[in-house]
């Protein structure tokens, strides 16, 4: 009995945290543009910030050629190769968050948000505490939001 409670507290706790923005592991943002337009702007960004763009996933092509419909949704892979290889020195599971991502995605009735994975959750999930890979993790964070912020604006 003591057992059940303790266990539906906890996952009281851990349902209660989901609303709390900044614990949050996703951000997103509401462009004013097209899923088009969006991508278009968020990856010109990226190569203006010298950064390395690795390419666009089409998650919505690959279900039509599957006979599936999906609202347009796009992930864009980039990064910085020199801050990568540092992070996952710091842990190498890092190499299954990396390259950064951003997916640009419409709903039915045609909003288009851009959602990433906040870097902050990173530390947790891979357990880093070191102060040049924590360093890292904060300019990431910086650079994705404003890579969103950039390509929402009209």
């Amino acid at each position: 009995m003591m057992r059940t409670i303790l266990s539906i507290t906890v996952l009281l706790l851990l349902l209660s945290g989901c609303e709390h923005k900044k614990a949050s592991f996703l951000e997103s943002r509401i462009s004013k543009n097209s899923v088009e337009t969006t991508t278009k702007k968020l990856i010109d960004h990226i190569k203006e910030e010298e950064l390395s763009y690795y390419g666009t996933f089409d998650h919505s092509q690959y279900a039509k050629k599957a006979g599936l419909r999906l609202p347009a949704k796009r992930v864009i892979l980039f990064g910085n190769p020199h801050f990568a290889t540092t992070l996952m020195k710091c842990n190498a599971s890092m190499g299954l968050d990396l390259p950064l991502r951003i997916e640009v995605s419409s709903t039915y009735d045609g909003e288009v948000s851009i959602i990433y994975t906040n870097p902050e959750y990173w530390s947790l999930k891979h357990n880093i505490k070191d102060q040049t890979c924590l360093r890292i993790l904060n300019k990431a964070s910086i650079a994705l939001e404003d890579l969103a912020e950039y390509a929402a604006k009209k």
